[in-house]
């Protein structure tokens, strides 16, 4: 079990310069998005690095969902000087790309080394990484908490990632000021994305039905279920019930979002050691293959399939599937995230549970399914294309299937209600 080093707080984001200089760090590359580079949540960690009289260079070049060539441009950024630490602000497209600066120009290599096999080979981070401070604005992908940097694949239009415990953030600052100026589908998507992160986590395959790595360096960081990483995903999708549609619904309510902040983080180390299985392995083609969809509040520069959407869409059809194979658990994760199931048959955890997860998605005013996101049955055998190499992820899943029952989902999942 890999833990997380977390401050929790208002205004903590103002430490950061402190906790660098306590560190020895000297020099800083400072990575975010052109839009989160222009509000408080960076302004404030200027300011603070100054007041340390920490020198710092800006890469605010991140794309949202980042592909292999934006990792690669923050990457060569990141060798063009030394720098001491990292510090990353924005959501996990922005963490997940400082997680891969600070890897490849820490161990430079072959782009493809560090990759998830079979896509990449798959090798693990040779040593110790530099500091990394995260600061997430969002609250979904808990990248603070985790040793995993996703990204597009772009020549398979699929998304695959670089994982490895060594890539966790030295730090993560969860302050809830960070969240003021989210536009409600920035804070509904991310947190569907939690909802998901500790359901997937909670029914994956127990850990000890996993194979034995030859060297603990080889375990994998995604281990599936365990004792400790259930308490967290049990408490993440408990707040996800209590706070996801007021956090969406007021902008002022910061005790809300400050605890989607926190429940991101708690569903982070969660699946962060335990894993998520199919909604995300279904998730990676849903958003790589994009074409049509903009959603509010999300740059309109590119289509884009947000990540916590693309993994929540598919979730109803694979919950219903996979439940035969740890029904107990299904019927428990729907309780958590608010279902009443009093008097409820063992027979129907994937119907209830499926059911919850097209509640928040209707509360929260999402699309009704893929068909309303720009798919339709034509695109099935590309999406399933894109899902089989998913290995990572995959394999985490309680009962295996088909590429046939897949199309299947895929099928359910065009249309929710």
């Amino acid at each position: 079990m890999s833990t997380s080093n977390l401050r929790y707080g208002a205004g903590a984001t103002r430490e950061i310069g402190m906790e660098l200089a306590d560190m020895k760090v000297g020099r800083v590359m400072l990575i975010t998005d052109p839009r989160m580079a222009e509000l408080a949540p960076v302004h404030n960690v200027r300011e603070s690095l100054e007041a340390e009289k920490i020198v710092y260079d800006v890469f605010d070049r991140v794309r949202v969902e980042p592909s292999d060539a934006s990792f690669k441009e923050a990457i060569a950024f990141a060798m063009e000087d030394e720098y001491d630490g990292f510090v990353a602000v924005g959501g996990g497209s922005t963490i997940d790309t400082a997680k891969a600066a600070n890897l490849y120009s820490t161990y430079p290599d072959d782009f493809l080394a560090y990759v998830n096999a079979p896509i990449g080979q798959g090798k693990p981070a040779p040593g110790e990484l530099k500091p990394l401070i995260a600061v997430p604005t969002t609250a979904g992908t808990g990248s603070e908490t985790t040793g995993v940097a996703i990204f597009d694949m772009e020549e398979l239009h699929s998304k695959t990632g670089i994982a490895h415990r060594r890539l966790r953030p030295t730090l993560g600052i969860v302050d809830p000021e960070n969240t003021r100026t989210l536009e409600p589908m920035v804070v509904a998507s991310p947190g569907l994305d939690v909802m998901c992160h500790a359901a997937e986590s909670y029914t994956a395959i127990p850990y000890d039905r996993r194979p034995r790595p030859e060297r603990p360096l080889y375990r994998p960081s995604y281990q599936g279920s365990n004792p400790i990483s259930d308490i967290w995903s049990r408490t993440a999708m408990r707040m996800v019930d209590k706070y996801l549609i007021r956090a969406t619904r007021d902008p002022d309510d910061l005790e809300a979002r400050g605890s989607m902040l926190l429940a991101a983080s708690y569903a982070g180390m969660g699946f962060g050691n335990a894993g998520v299985h199919l909604c995300h392995g279904m998730s990676y083609p849903i958003s790589s293959m994009a074409r049509t969809y903009h959603p509010p509040g999300y740059p309109d520069d590119h289509s884009i399939i947000p990540h916590g959407l693309s993994v929540t869409l598919p979730a109803p059809a694979v919950f219903r599937f996979m439940a035969s194979a740890c029904p107990e658990r299904h019927l428990e994760s729907a309780e958590y995230l608010g279902a009443d199931v009093s008097g409820a048959s063992i027979e129907d955890a994937g119907r209830i549970l499926a059911d919850r997860i097209t509640y928040f998605m209707q509360e929260l005013d999402m699309p009704n399914g893929l068909h309303a996101v720009g798919y339709d049955h034509s695109d099935i055998e590309g999406l399933v294309r894109g899902t089989m190499p998913q290995d990572r992820v995959n394999k985490l899943a309680p009962r295996p299937f088909t590429q046939e029952e897949l199309a299947g989902m895929f099928e359910e999942s065009l249309v929710l209600w």
